[in-house]
């Protein structure tokens, strides 16, 4: 059985700034401080791009994890996927989509996954709130970063 959600999120920047920083390694680390995520093999700095990988060590419910997550699809600047190659679940795929609606940039993250240790009741009740609360600080994230950084376009 997996679990899924998605997290809309809405900005006045463009599609291309936006799409860009969620490729950016740098960016993913500073919005993921609290949990000491690092990147620490495959691509570790920089923008990450179609069929590399990045090794991530993390810090999540007190244990430390490590998960190699590869880009396996890219269409700039509409979307991107990113999924698990090794790591803590059975399975896990994020497809990042862009797009406008109206004067809005309009960011869409998909994540399906399944975890090999979690029972499908306590992963929906523990895990998936846990993920959608580190997304959306993750958007937050580069929403404030690329806001404060001057023109919007």
């Amino acid at each position: 059985m997996v679990s899924r959600f998605t997290i809309v999120t809405r900005t006045g920047l463009s599609v291309e700034r936006l799409f860009d920083a969620s490729l950016d390694i740098d960016a993913h680390q500073a919005s993921m401080e609290t949990s000491g995520e690092r990147a620490i093999a495959g691509v570790t700095s920089g923008r990450i791009g179609l069929g590399e990988t990045v090794t991530w060590r993390a810090r999540h419910f007190g244990i430390w994890f490590r998960m190699t997550s590869k880009i396996t699809s890219l269409d700039a600047p509409h979307r991107f996927v990113d999924e698990q190659v090794s790591g803590p679940f059975r399975s896990f795929h994020h497809l990042h989509e862009f797009g406008r609606d109206g004067d809005e940039t309009v960011m869409t993250d998909s994540i399906t996954l399944a975890s090999p240790i979690f029972g499908v009741v306590a992963e929906r009740l523990v895990l998936v709130p846990y993920l959608r609360r580190l997304i959306r600080q993750r958007n937050h994230y580069l929403v404030q970063s690329l806001s404060g950084s001057g023109s919007n376009e």
